[in-house]
């Protein structure tokens, strides 16, 4: 039953809102919410002929660093969009190590991304499509720092969807 707001308190309006902005955090602040801010950073890397791959990374629901592939615009093997967002967010946070932040990636990083965050010391990677050729899970050995948490699979069809579509229209 919905109460007509006129009619209440300043105390029952104050706690309406609390409950809504509660319902909201729990709603738009998700793993799939900023998984799908990711994959509007790969989607921008497909749009300019990169590798799809789209990164952010969040810091206490704050989103401090977006982030795409740039290895074909830069020339820069090394251009992933993990690094730039790990480069991005210690410079936007004043500080090398993401102890407080969540990488959120559409594809299991690489080796070298691994070690990237490794040396972030970052305190969580959530990431969507697994990466069957050069992820960094196929070592089989510890990569990742030891606080670092790991989720995988999060909107995993749509981050490997894009990826698909990419090599198939680069193929053809």
């Amino acid at each position: 039953m919905h109460k007509n707001t006129e009619n209440l308190s300043v105390k029952e309006t104050l706690l309406l809102l609390t409950d809504k902005r509660k319902a909201m955090e729990q709603i738009v602040f998700s793993d799939e919410y900023f998984m799908n801010e990711a994959l509007k950073e790969a989607n921008k890397a497909f749009d300019e002929g990169e590798v799809p791959v789209g990164a952010i990374i969040v810091c206490k629901d704050h989103i401090v660093a977006r982030a795409y592939n740039l290895t074909e615009t830069l020339n820069d093997v090394t251009a992933h969009a993990e690094m730039q967002a790990f480069t991005a967010a210690a410079n936007y946070l004043g500080s090398k190590y993401l102890h407080d932040c969540t990488l959120y990636i559409t594809l299991e990083p690489c080796l070298m991304c691994a070690g990237g965050a490794y040396w972030t010391q970052i305190g969580r990677i959530v990431y969507g499509a697994d990466d069957e050729k050069r992820g960094f899970s196929l070592l089989k050995v510890p990569v990742l720092h030891p606080a670092t948490q790991l989720e995988k699979g999060i909107l995993a069809k749509a981050c490997s969807h894009l990826m698909t579509e990419f090599f198939q229209r680069k193929r053809s």
